[in-house]
């Protein structure tokens, strides 16, 4: 059942996450998705705490010149952070053993930022989460990489699959922001939208 949400807007998703899309829609909202590639390269001047939300922005941006006058836009861009370095989406196998090594016993944090986009402004925020990891050993992490595949998630890992069943020692901050929407706070924000 959809929750009347009184938007004077036409929701769009620019995301092909399927978790960002289960979000949106356990929330409640009506949306639809729009996809589009861009570079997602950060620039070096950027400080790793700020640039989930500068490409949250650039991400939204891309689709300023194709919305329509009462289109709102979501778009949203999720990092992982261990010791001020960004761990981004592992390439190869043993791109992912090494990060999920390095989080195993320690604690990082996950930043989603999010921008809303209409014909009129762009806001966006970000959200911080630490995540502690128990102690994992190769074997875990060998059978969590095999049987997820993990290479379309920051930091080598999905907190809602098994390796975050297992291995999560504590959580300070929003769950939801570690899937990859602050769902809380978009809700939050909306709702200032609202007629």
């Amino acid at each position: 059942m959809k929750f009347n949400f009184d938007l004077p807007y036409k929701v769009v998703l620019g995301s092909k996450s399927p978790r960002r899309k289960d979000l949106l829609t356990q929330m409640g909202l009506d949306f639809e998705i729009r996809i589009k590639e861009i570079n997602e390269e950060i620039p070096e001047h950027i400080n790793a705490y700020k640039a989930s939300e500068y490409l949250a922005r650039l991400k939204g941006s891309a689709y300023k010149d194709s919305l329509k006058e009462n289109e709102l836009i979501i778009t949203a861009d999720t990092l992982v952070i261990l010791e001020e370095k960004i761990l981004g989406k592992p390439e190869n196998k043993k791109e992912a053993m090494d990060m999920l090594m390095s989080l195993s016993d320690n604690k990082h944090e996950v930043i989603t930022g999010v921008s809303l986009l209409c014909d009129t402004f762009q806001y966006s925020f970000s959200e911080s989460t630490e995540v502690d990891f128990f102690n994992l050993s190769r074997n875990e992490i060998e059978h969590y990489i095999e049987a997820f595949t993990p290479f379309d998630k920051a930091g080598s890992y999905g907190i809602q699959e098994w390796i975050g069943l297992i291995g999560t020692a504590g959580i300070k901050g929003c769950f939801y922001n570690v899937i990859g929407l602050p769902v809380p706070r978009l809700y939050q924000e909306l709702k200032k939208l609202s007629i």
